[in-house]
């Protein structure tokens, strides 16, 4: 919708900022502002305020930002143009008219809501008529109740293809207009007439505000397709809408905690039969990128539910790759997978609502799902395997587009990894689990390799940056256990290099209280006296000097990550290469796409170690 600049000042104006955002929020008075607690993430130290006089609000933990139409939009899930169209009726304005030519494709849409209804009538009055006597016993059989029935407007399309077209002709309706409306179709060969539904028992599908602008047809007898859906038109987008979408948001209103998406439309009844009415559908196929956009409308983290075989597993890797890209700060998914052979309708009818809440409760976060379809059938055996793994992580989360979401998955799935590689690094014991911060109860450090005798020159170019960064742990192992993931991920070029950056990380993770004496105490014991030396020498502090004992935390930090971040790019660069190699070898679709993701990996890596050292 284009609306003229003044129109929407004037609408902005009008309204009273404080006083709209004051029905869903406590608002206490600070000054100019206005403070509470904010609507968009759990917090108990309001930090969200309005500013009535700059017309916006903000909040200072999630970063929520907007105006008066904003707040509409994303505390009620509604588009642009309903936003600004409830806002206008409450101030007395009316909405500027668009040009002719988009008024008349208003009034066409207008005209096709109206027929639609008009659809949705016929095909009611039919599910309630003698030859809808099937279709109400396939609905008795199913556990669906006549008060189900009606708030969901549940119709039939009786056998035959005579019974819609000629209703709606004696209610003025034209064929063009049941054609453009998805209702009939006309034969692309001999350009007869055809309804599009007969023998099936109908769903209407509505748009956000409860309008029918399409149908999904279940047949009731062996024939194929079993379900059927109204085809796209100007109305209706398949991979846009999801089913049940206002009664879902209606359902959130009234108190529903979590948004389920669940498969079908059965579903979707059952779930609101026993209470739980915050529950949508996709329209027959795997969800789109629209359509988990959609549900973030509703809901910050919508609960998938799947079937637990071997079918649902495969939907939600599938649904994993869609989301990834669009994840942004505050909105993602968790999985949640029902019992072999049994779905929402089929577990509630047998066990009951509890048994439902139970795995649903059970339901594991996006990332874990992103983890289990990056190890497939297991962990690595081999470190070879170890290392695919590790930069098939940095490939993944670099499909993220944000930066501030790439971050977290990374550490994340870098923490995964590290706690699962444990094991393997200790000979095959389990370990008890490890993470920044607690002693790693697996195996203790013992003494590394002989390290090389050959000792490495300060001024040797080559290992500059990771012998800037050893430097820097040594002497500050706050900063190596505070990004001990990141560091144990860096390849040091120098063998000799690398065996001590193993073995700072073995002693810190099993005691991270150490502190820098006791640290280069140990080091000296396991061997590595001269090369420290070497690397707390002046030669190194003179270009590095962050990594003196002296320096300030905030500037070791600042080093550190100036450095990780370099050694990020050269891994993302590598990576572009390996891609390339992988496309000249097969020129395949999945191979373009990995070189894709690569570039823009590594283009995000060259931007970030940029920003650092601007």
């Amino acid at each position: 919708m284009s609306l003229p600049q003044g129109f929407l000042d004037e609408l902005r104006a009008r309204t009273g900022l404080a006083a709209l955002i004051g029905r869903r929020v406590r608002l206490q008075r600070k000054g100019r502002e206005h403070q509470g607690l904010c609507p968009f993430h759990n917090e108990k130290t309001p930090s969200f305020t309005v500013n009535e006089e700059k017309g916006f609000y903000h909040c200072f933990g999630c970063g929520a930002h907007g105006d008066a139409i904003s707040f509409v939009m994303q505390i009620e899930g509604l588009t642009f143009p309903e936003a600004v169209e409830r806002l206008a009726d409450e101030a007395g304005l009316e909405v500027p008219q668009p040009s002719p030519e988009a008024r008349a494709q208003i009034a066409r849409q207008a005209s096709l809501l109206d027929i639609l209804e008009m659809a949705t009538v016929l095909f009611q009055n039919a599910l309630h008529s003698p030859e809808g006597q099937a279709a109400r016993d396939y609905l008795q059989a199913r556990g669906v109740n006549a008060e189900s029935s009606r708030a969901f407007r549940l119709g039939y399309a009786p056998a035959g293809r005579g019974f819609l077209l000629p209703a709606l002709k004696r209610q003025g309706v034209t064929t063009d207009q049941a054609v453009e409306a998805g209702l009939v179709k006309r034969d692309p060969d001999s350009g007869d007439l055809k309804e599009y539904f007969f023998s099936r028992l109908l769903f209407p599908i509505m748009d956000r505000r409860g309008r029918p602008v399409a149908f999904g047809g279940r047949r009731l007898d062996d024939g194929l397709p079993k379900y059927l859906n109204s085809p796209d038109s100007s109305l209706f987008h398949k991979g846009s809408l999801l089913y049940n979408l206002p009664g879902a948001r209606l359902a959130l209103k009234a108190g529903a905690e979590r948004l389920l998406v669940v498969e079908g439309y059965m579903d979707v009844i059952a779930l609101a039969q026993y209470g739980l009415g915050a529950a949508v559908a996709p329209l027959g196929t795997a969800m789109t990128e629209a359509q988990v956009a959609e549900s973030w409308r509703l809901s910050d983290t919508p609960v998938i539910c799947l079937d637990g075989d071997a079918a649902g597993r495969r939907a939600a890797s599938r649904l994993v790759e869609r989301a990834l890209p669009i994840l942004t700060p505050g909105k993602s998914l968790d999985f949640a997978f029902l019992p072999d052979g049994q779905d929402p309708d089929s577990l509630l009818r047998s066990q009951g609502k509890a048994a439902l809440q139970a795995q649903l409760q059970a339901g594991q976060p996006l990332a874990s799902q992103v983890w289990a379809n990056l190890v497939g059938g297991g962990l690595p055996r081999r470190p070879e395997a170890w290392a695919a793994l590790k930069r098939d992580i940095y490939t993944e989360v670099g499909r993220i587009a944000d930066a501030g979401v790439q971050d977290s998955y990374k550490a994340d799935l870098l923490d995964r990894f590290f706690k699962a590689r444990r094991p393997e690094a200790a000979g095959g014991r389990q370990a008890q689990g490890w993470r920044p911060g607690t002693a790693w109860r697996g195996r203790s450090p013992g003494p590394p390799p002989a390290p090389d005798r050959a000792k490495p020159d300060p001024s040797d170019q080559r290992f500059r940056p990771e012998r800037e960064l050893l430097a820097c742990l040594v002497n500050h192992p706050a900063q190596a256990v505070a990004r001990i993931e990141e560091i144990a991920l860096i390849d040091c070029q120098s063998t000799e290099l690398e065996r001590l950056k193993a073995t700072v990380i073995d002693l810190l993770a099993a005691d991270p209280e150490l502190d820098r004496d006791s640290l280069q105490r140990q080091l000296s014991n396991l061997g590595y006296g001269d090369l420290l030396s070497h690397l707390l020498s002046a030669a190194v502090t003179r270009l590095c000097p962050a990594s003196a004992v002296s320096a300030e935390a905030d500037v070791v930090e600042r080093q550190v990550e100036v450095l990780l971040a370099g050694f990020d790019e050269k891994r993302a660069e590598a990576a572009v290469r390996e891609a390339e190699a992988r496309f000249a070898a097969e020129a395949s679709d999945s191979a373009l796409a990995d070189l894709e993701a690569a570039r823009q990996a590594r283009d995000r890596a060259g931007e970030r170690l940029a920003h650092l050292v601007a």
